[in-house]
């Protein structure tokens, strides 16, 4: 058992960047309802935790050829934790656990499972680690240790749920491939009904041709803006707001969020737990658009899922990460682990 007074460190990396926390653990029990600081309403019993400090970034953790860029990771993760633990008094102290919760790590994770908990152990002196999909830290943040499903949106979308024995995941799988729904999805949609009314095809969309010029200029050089940029995905969800504005009085970008609705929706039906009604959460920056996509996702959740609970998020991804790196510290109950999902590292 770590003693109390325990810090922990969290990160949160997703398709838009990063953020950086620094919590402090009293090593205490608490029960379900005790706040959002440890997961959140309905979860077991865990440590209590007080997040002191973070710091977030606008830059996304690259990706290459090797998925993850971790030596990228590192260089501004170490410095950061240094700095967040001088200005929290603990100059000197090492964290009892670090949760990494990232965007493709199931998928794009390897250099990080290979890398980091030598790295971190090396330069923190860190001996407990979690690396996690950004799927179950957002669940943690969400929902705690309970049963249940998160749907997880932001510049990407993916549905995560659990018995609390194993996890089912739908979608995440990037915005080439997949995150229906989500951010970058509606603002590629947004832009393609753009492109629509530009070349006088059915299904175009004046207003979002208006508004898509208003922002990247002329449309003919939109595909060289977007094809050779990194951040592609970001670029496409920042016309996510454009569309749900335009929603109230243009049928196509209110078609747009209807369908983004209908793929959440699937993703949520697709996991969640068959055996109870238990509680469905939406978490992450794509819900902040609010009634124009919200409301055609209550009607499609009510629908397809007529048993379960919504309630409301707990907590984010990065108090998410938070607590499990807590549970970890002190050896309370976890989520269920699963390679490229939940990994865990040290004594």
């Amino acid at each position: 058992m770590i003693p109390g007074g325990a810090w922990v460190l969290g990160v949160d990396s997703g398709g838009s960047g990063f953020r950086v926390a620094l919590a402090a653990v009293d090593g205490t029990a608490r029960t379900a309802g005790d706040g959002a600081a440890a997961g959140g309403g309905g979860a077991a019993a865990g440590p209590s935790v007080r997040t002191v400090a973070a710091r977030s970034f606008d830059t996304p953790v690259p990706t290459g050829p090797g998925g993850i860029d971790a030596g990228w990771l590192l260089e501004r993760l170490v410095p950061v934790a240094r700095t967040l633990l001088a200005e929290a008094g603990a100059d000197g102290r090492r964290p009892a656990a670090v949760t990494v919760g990232a965007a493709g790590m199931a998928g794009l994770g390897d250099r990080l499972r290979a890398v980091l908990p030598g790295a971190l152990r090396d330069a923190l002196g860190a001996r407990r680690l979690a690396l996690a999909s950004d799927a179950v830290t957002a669940y943690a943040g969400a929902l705690g240790r309970a049963p249940g499903t998160v749907v997880a949106a932001g510049t990407g979308l993916v549905a995560l749920g659990t018995d609390l024995l194993r996890w089912r995941r739908a979608d995440g799988w990037g915005h080439l491939l997949g995150d229906c729904g989500g951010g970058a999805w509606i603002g590629r949609a947004g832009l393609e009904a753009a492109l629509r009314a530009h070349d006088g095809r059915h299904g175009g969309s004046p207003g979002l041709l208006a508004r898509a010029e208003a922002l990247f200029g002329p449309v003919a050089g939109l595909p060289g803006q977007l094809y050779p940029r990194p951040d592609r995905a970001a670029v496409l969800a920042s016309f996510a707001p454009e569309v749900a504005r335009r929603a109230a009085d243009d049928p196509v970008a209110a078609d747009v969020l209807a369908r983004a609705a209908r793929h959440i929706a699937e993703a949520a039906a697709a996991v969640h737990p068959a055996e109870d009604g238990g509680d469905v959460a939406l978490t992450g920056g794509l819900f902040r658009i609010g009634d124009p996509l919200l409301v055609p996702l209550r009607d499609e959740l009510a629908r397809r899922l007529p048993g379960a609970r919504p309630v409301s998020a707990a907590g984010d991804p990065l108090s998410g990460a938070l607590a499990i790196a807590a549970a970890l510290a002190v050896d309370a109950p976890a989520l269920p682990r699963e390679p490229g999902l939940l990994d865990t590292y040290g004594d």
